[in-house]
């Protein structure tokens, strides 16, 4: 079985809104101001451009400024404080990490990751987070200039590792991304949480008692 992993509000955490809220204040001073404040800059083009890898971190900052009518320093120190915010997400590490236990015990269980994430933000979490080292291989959208929910994406990590497309459960906390792997013959799970996460996988393993935390 193949279990292939998003990151961000998944095993990451991804609080925008109250990044927003808390670098944007004056134009964003409460939780619904902000949620549209970070609907708008990162459900923008120029946005998912970076995600692709086709806009760098320089010039989705200028677009977004000038789109926004907002100082280029002020994103500057938005943008810089996202890595410092995807942190880890203890329970759904800690079910990755028995799922990689269960594969290098027996094998027959394979890990990947398939995330839309940036290049530079990329980057820095395969520097800082040695869990990443778990998995058997995955792709960022930076690194290959396509993005979910595009085929594509899903094509180019299936082709890579051999994913028999029966054998592959995709988790993703986006309907839209879990229906595309759904489209290809995937399995999907929509992510809501590390609890409900990790019914999900013992519903696919047999015994499920082989993953519980001993």
């Amino acid at each position: 079985m193949n279990f292939v992993f998003d990151f961000g509000a998944v095993l990451f955490t991804l609080p925008l809104r109250a990044l927003v809220h808390e670098q944007l204040a004056d134009v964003a001073p409460g939780p619904a101001a902000a949620d549209a404040w970070a609907d708008r800059m990162f459900g923008h083009e120029d946005w998912h451009a970076f995600d692709r890898g086709h806009l760098t971190l320089d010039e989705v900052t200028e677009r977004h400024a000038r789109h926004f009518g907002l100082a280029r320093e002020r994103l500057e120190q938005l943008f810089a404080a996202i890595p410092d915010r995807l942190l880890p997400i203890a329970p759904s590490v800690d079910l990755l990490a028995r799922l990689k236990a269960l594969r290098d015990a027996d094998g027959g269980l394979r890990l990947f990751y398939l995330s839309n994430m940036p290049e530079p933000y990329a980057r820095i979490l395969e520097q800082r987070y040695d869990f990443l080292r778990w998995f058997d291989g995955g792709i960022f959208s930076g690194d290959v200039q396509a993005i979910k929910p595009e085929a594509r994406i899903y094509h180019l990590l299936a082709e890579r590792h051999d994913l028999a497309p029966e054998r592959t459960v995709f988790i993703d906390d986006m309907p839209a991304n879990v229906q595309a792997a759904q489209a290809l013959g995937w399995h999907g799970i929509h992510f809501q949480s590390p609890q409900q996460l990790e019914a999900e996988v013992l519903k696919r393993l047999a015994p499920p008692a082989r993953v519980h935390a001993a």
